[in-house]
């Protein structure tokens, strides 16, 4: 792990990951980011439901990786802040002796790793510094952690929009899982472009200066799939793969798009 975060946390400027702890009910956050966080639900009040589901997709789906597939390491790129139900959580829960890696380039994440090293006797959780753009360094500081003769579970949670060519993201994904065994998973959502409110108030956001989100259409999204083998039900709504009984009410629509896929 990194001593060090490479830079200053600037509070002047609205942060997605501060803005997402806030909308999550976390505490990790300044004035700047609750500002941004209000214009945007003044706008579009359903980033919460998304924010929520996006939240709940990742605990289910590393319970059916850890459970049903008994994948006992997980690659978590661009984690953001720790919240309720962080990976190793989840995972550890099932499988009290899988491996996590959380990689993040953010100052305030690192700040935060201690909060992410709390592994369970049996397990492991390590944190590094590697930048989500850089695929191949994400790679090299997780084969120091992992054994990539095993597979693994990678997550990217709500993360690719901060990519703005598609080509891009379509590297990152290949790269990331091009260099992992066979019976790998990748396991991800990103928000679509089908909602007018959700484009005016991301529009609005990346007006502020803060790093940009790109919502993208559905037929791109279900494209990070290409290549690998789509577990059931296929790309969905996040509040529509594999969902629990819930005996309170039915979890609201969301225009965000998830998958869980093995690589062949």
């Amino acid at each position: 792990m990194t001593e060090e975060p490479g830079s200053i946390i600037d509070t002047s400027v609205p942060h997605s990951a501060r803005i997402w702890n806030y909308w999550l009910g976390g505490k990790d956050n300044y004035p700047v980011d609750r500002a941004a966080g209000d214009q945007y639900l003044q706008v579009y009040p359903g980033i919460v439901d998304i924010a929520r589901a996006g939240r709940n997709f990742l605990a289910r789906a590393v319970r059916f990786l850890a459970g049903e597939q008994g994948i006992r390491q997980f690659l978590d790129v661009g984690t953001g802040l720790p919240t309720v139900d962080n990976t190793h959580e989840v995972a550890q829960r099932v499988a009290p002796e899988s491996h996590i890696v959380y990689v993040d380039n953010d100052p305030l994440v690192l700040s935060h790793a201690h909060a992410l090293l709390t592994s369970r006797p049996e397990g492991e959780t390590s944190y590094v510094q590697a930048d989500m753009m850089k695929p191949e360094q994400v790679l090299a500081a997780a084969r120091e952690k992992l054994d990539f003769d095993r597979p693994v579970g990678v997550m990217l949670m709500g993360v690719l929009g901060h990519v703005d060519s598609y080509d891009d993201v379509l590297d990152i994904i290949r790269t990331l899982t091009g260099g992992l065994c066979p019976g790998s998973y990748l396991a991800l959502y990103d928000d679509t472009d089908t909602d007018p409110a959700h484009n005016e108030a991301q529009q609005q956001y990346d007006d502020t200066g803060a790093v940009p989100y790109r919502l993208r259409p559905p037929a791109q999204i279900i494209g990070y799939f290409d290549g690998l083998e789509l577990v059931e039900p296929g790309v969905v709504s996040c509040e529509d793969w594999r969902p629990e009984p819930n005996p309170f009410n039915d979890a609201p629509k969301t225009s965000t798009l998830c998958g869980v896929a093995r690589k062949p």
